[in-house]
């Protein structure tokens, strides 16, 4: 009957998760509240329908595992590097000064020393699945504030690491600190140092050898043994498990058999992933929200304006235009779900109450579902400050390094908007046939880069018609929008063709609807890539059954024009 009611518990979380997922999806928000919803409602502080708590929250660990072995599969060293500094020092200057400011709030609010330094660090945060899903959805991924936002998430994410190490070595130590501090460090070092050896010189050996037998089951039994033994030997090292978890993916994750991990594992990952966050939600008191809403509403209001200024100002420091500047301050407000596991550890370490984890969970909650929303904001905000005649040249003003002050002599040349991938295409191909052209870009070191090199370029956004004018359209040939960000490209085409209403203009674009407004304002051709790439992959398999050069294109030319 004991395993009986495990089964029946399990029912219960799965199917509280399936419920608050699909009405998450429903409602157009992140899965992850849906999870924490439904764990609230099914906990001991809800209608108290799970009873077995205690193996929920062992299968939860595992989920936390995963996670964070998943992240390490993820991580990107090389993005990391390509963003350099505004990624790196702007990150752990983010991190400090956000928890220096949330050490300050908890003291303001009553709590401990230890207690309010940990809050510090659990807001710190940002959440990495909330900023890519609204970035993705938004289409701004390859964007200059969507780059400088994902830098800066690396960065946290990374830091979990030694937060995981230093935070839960706190407790319980009183005034004798520094000691177990130091134990702690030394004990991931070496952890650290022989997850290395064996990663350089065992794991390929191991992989390879598993490949070679060409079966899926024993690869993804593999992967799951080696995040469990790296674990496990995190946890004999006096670790936390997840941590062992996250260096055991990091060092996959370099090897040639990352991507196939990562597709393996991904499945499992979601499904204890869930029972987490339902964990995660059964720990939370909601009177605790209806006893103390003055609380919860300075601390989220602390959270949004303290993160907004602090995130602005580092693409700001860093030389980043405002538009970037906005953007990644409103972008990157939230409490991470990775502030979730920190919390988890310190209420089980005794350094934080219950009264602080309800805190803090409550306000994820609330920051996360405001994240969308506040970018949509900062995109009626910016276009109406950036189209205004006087806000738009005091823009522009501020965007000027002193580059585009040189006057380019140009005539019958193109103008990249945007030096993203496919904009460094196009600039190559029009340098191997001697077409002079011009970059306009919001990224300070693509522009520095350019100038390097004495290619016409100005910095700035292009969007703004005080920047068009100094690009000099009315001798240009043709105008390229290649940013993903459709409001970007919608006002950059009319400013454009406000200076030169013969302009060819060719724009990037993602939806029919749009692809139909940018047509009414004038806009030559239109390019949608995930269009574009069907007909390349249809072309090709064509090809591969048979069909000659010249039916291929007749079918193709149907496509084009919707007969297909």
């Amino acid at each position: 009957m004991e395993e009986l009611g495990l089964g029946l518990d399990l029912i219960i979380v799965l199917a509280i998760a399936i419920a608050g997922g699909m009405l998450a999806r429903r409602l157009r928000l992140p899965i992850i509240l849906g999870y924490l919803v439904g764990g609230i409602a099914v906990g001991p502080y809800g209608f108290g329908l799970v009873h077995d708590l205690e193996t929920i929250h062992t299968l939860a660990t595992i989920g936390v595992i995963l996670l964070l072995f998943t992240l390490g599969l993820e991580f990107s060293l090389g993005e990391l590097k390509r963003m350099g500094k505004v990624a790196i020092l702007g990150g752990i200057a983010q991190i400090l000064l956000t928890a220096a400011v949330g050490l300050a709030l908890g003291k303001l609010l009553g709590w401990e020393m230890l207690e309010a330094i940990f809050f510090g660090f659990l807001i710190a945060l940002s959440s990495t699945m909330i900023v890519l899903k609204t970035l993705m959805e938004r289409g701004e991924l390859d964007s200059g504030h969507g780059r400088v936002m994902i830098g800066i998430l690396l960065v946290q994410d990374l830091s979990l690491v030694p937060l995981m190490i230093i935070l839960p070595a706190m407790g319980g130590v009183g005034g004798e600190l520094w000691l177990p501090l130091g134990i702690a460090i030394l004990k991931a070092l070496l952890f650290i140092g022989v997850m290395l050896v064996l990663g350089i010189w065992g794991l390929p050996w191991l992989l390879g050898r598993v490949a070679g037998g060409r079966s899926r089951e024993l690869f993804l039994l593999t992967v799951v043994t080696l995040c469990l033994v790296a674990a496990l030997g995190a946890y004999f090292f006096g670790l936390s498990a997840a941590i062992g978890a996250f260096i055991g993916g990091l060092l996959i994750g370099q090897s040639a058999f990352a991507r196939q991990a990562f597709a393996d594992i991904v499945p499992l990952r979601d499904t204890f992933g869930a029972l987490f966050f339902v964990s995660l939600g059964m720990l939370a008191d909601p009177s605790f929200v209806v006893e103390n809403p003055i609380v919860i509403t300075i601390v989220v209001i602390a959270i949004i304006v303290v993160k907004f200024i602090i995130c602005s100002l580092i693409p700001w420091f860093f030389g980043y235009s405002p538009k970037t500047i906005l953007f990644v301050g409103m972008g990157l407000i939230q409490i991470g779900e990775f502030s979730f596991v920190l919390a988890g550890m310190g209420l089980e370490a005794d350094i934080i109450s219950q009264d602080i984890y309800s805190v803090t969970l409550t306000s994820a909650i609330i920051t996360m579902v405001l994240t969308p929303f506040a970018l949509s904001f900062a995109s009626r905000l910016y276009r109406r400050l950036s189209q205004g005649e006087r806000l738009g040249r005091l823009i522009a003003s501020r965007l000027d390094p002193g580059w585009e002050s040189q006057q380019y002599k140009l005539s019958g040349h193109a103008v990249i908007c945007g030096h993203g991938r496919v904009g460094i295409s196009l600039a190559r191909v029009l340098e191997r046939r001697n077409i002079s052209y011009l970059v306009i870009d919001i990224d300070p070191q693509v522009i520095s880069g350019l100038h390097s090199r004495g290619i016409p370029c100005i910095y700035g956004d292009a969007s703004n018609p005080e920047i068009l004018t100094h690009a000099q359209l009315k001798k240009a040939r043709v105008l390229i929008c290649t940013f993903p960000d459709f409001m970007a490209v919608e006002l950059t085409t009319r400013n454009a063709l406000r200076i030169n209403p013969k302009l060819d203009i060719v724009a990037r674009v993602h939806d029919d609807a749009d692809a139909k407004l940018l047509k009414g304002i004038g806009v030559s051709e239109l390019v949608c890539p995930e269009f574009e790439a069907s007909l390349e992959i249809t072309r090709h398999t064509l090809h591969r059954l048979g069909l000659t050069s010249l039916e291929i294109q007749h079918i193709l030319s149907g496509l084009r024009e919707g007969k297909g």
